[in-house]
């Protein structure tokens, strides 16, 4: 089997995880993945631990780091020698000691993947901080059900970030990892068969958790693309930008700004901020698939100005003859603009490349010769640094 453990700064925690999988893993099979983002000295720590560890354990350091950590849980699925993979983080708030039990059931009860669950009878998560994380994660995995009823029947703590999985009943492939939820982006994507064992949720043994306000942008728009496609990433990103052009065009002309001047100054801020974030969150997998970043940059600001410009004499004509406040006016025709603009990024900006060559026969019957995914391949760790 492969334990995978996706590392962001854990230095402190490494020695008391690698003693802990040594006496858990013993008599198994078994390889453990590092899969490091770090900025500290980690993956020094790691290598000087795996020269005299019992356990065979890979260190793939990610110099530039894609997907936060569910992109570095998808590169230990796929470097991975083993069908069988246990997920867990390095803070020692998963205990590796369940991991034998994890597999015990997945054999026992013929599943494709075993959840370590908090919210089962015998599971706890008391080690959150605070009243605030309580009710955080448990308003997530509220809404997280609600939303795949389907999916996760089975699955009382999709949030959980320690599991079992067999990687044969999932495609890597059509995986799109952001943030910190990879189990939750496994099942709504899959079919699965899903079984759970309980686990007490433990504090931190050192370090300091890596929530955040960040992470809970990243894990709403990881639910609406999930549950309604890379439209309602968009959406999301559009209605922030809305309400920060309203907002910034509200204060501008609270100082006495011209309303048609605060309304291109509030435009500018949020065109250049809307890409930003629809580079990272809505075409982060088709960045590298066209057109350069400086092109689509420059596409989406020619559109995204002329909007403006076709917007702003809009919102000049029509609050000069008529009494409809210019606030109003401005956010119909946002909205108005919404779909345009999805169009035009989709189609346009972040088209991708053919990868289908189409020739025809003297029958004048088409055949393709489509790109085949290359084969799962052992990675070389020291390669990767």
């Amino acid at each position: 089997m492969s334990v995978i453990v996706p590392t962001f700064n854990e230095a402190p925690n490494i020695l008391t995880l690698t003693d802990r999988l040594t006496n858990s893993l013993a008599g198994l099979s078994a390889e453990v993945i590092f899969v490091d983002d770090s900025t500290d000295d980690t993956p020094e720590v790691i290598e000087r631990i795996a020269a005299s560890s019992q356990l065979n354990l890979i260190l793939l350091h990610r110099t530039h780091p894609d997907g936060g950590l569910s992109g570095a849980v998808v590169v230990g699925l796929k470097a991975a020698t083993s069908n069988w993979c246990v997920v867990m983080d390095a803070d020692l708030q998963h205990p590796p000691e369940l991991i034998p039990a994890l597999l015990e059931s997945a054999f026992a009860q013929n599943a494709d993947v075993v959840v370590a669950s908090r919210y089962v009878k015998g599971g706890s998560a008391n080690g959150l901080k605070g009243g605030i994380r309580h009710l955080v994660s448990s308003a997530s995995t509220i809404l997280t059900r609600a939303m795949f009823p389907r999916r996760l029947r089975d699955c009382t703590d999709p949030m959980t970030g320690f599991f079992a999985i067999d990687t044969t009943s999932i495609d890597l492939a059509e995986l799109r990892p952001r943030g910190f939820k990879i189990l939750l982006e496994v099942l709504a994507r899959n079919p699965l068969r899903v079984t759970e064992e309980p686990f007490v949720f433990a504090e931190r043994h050192a370090g300091e958790s890596k929530a955040s306000l960040l992470q809970g942008l990243r894990f709403l728009i990881q639910l609406a693309a999930l549950r309604f496609g890379r439209l309602s990433s968009f959406a999301i990103i559009g209605a922030l930008g809305a309400v920060a052009n309203i907002a910034i065009m509200a204060v501008l002309q609270a100082t006495g700004v011209w309303y048609l001047a605060a309304a291109a100054v509030a435009a500018l801020i949020t065109i250049i901020g809307n890409f930003l974030l629809q580079e990272r969150f809505v075409f982060g997998d088709l960045r590298d698939q066209g057109r350069g970043t400086w092109t689509r940059f420059a596409q989406s600001m020619t559109f995204n100005l002329s909007e403006t410009a076709i917007r702003t004499a809009l919102l000049w004509i029509i609050v000069e003859t008529t009494v409809i406040p210019s606030l109003i006016v401005q956010a119909l025709l946002i909205a108005v603009g919404f779909t345009l603009r999805f169009i035009f990024h989709s189609r346009i900006v972040y088209r991708m490349g053919r990868t289908t060559t189409i020739s025809f026969d003297l029958d004048g019957v088409s055949s393709q010769d489509q790109a085949v995914p290359a084969g799962k391949t052992r990675l070389n760790p020291t390669a990767t640094k």
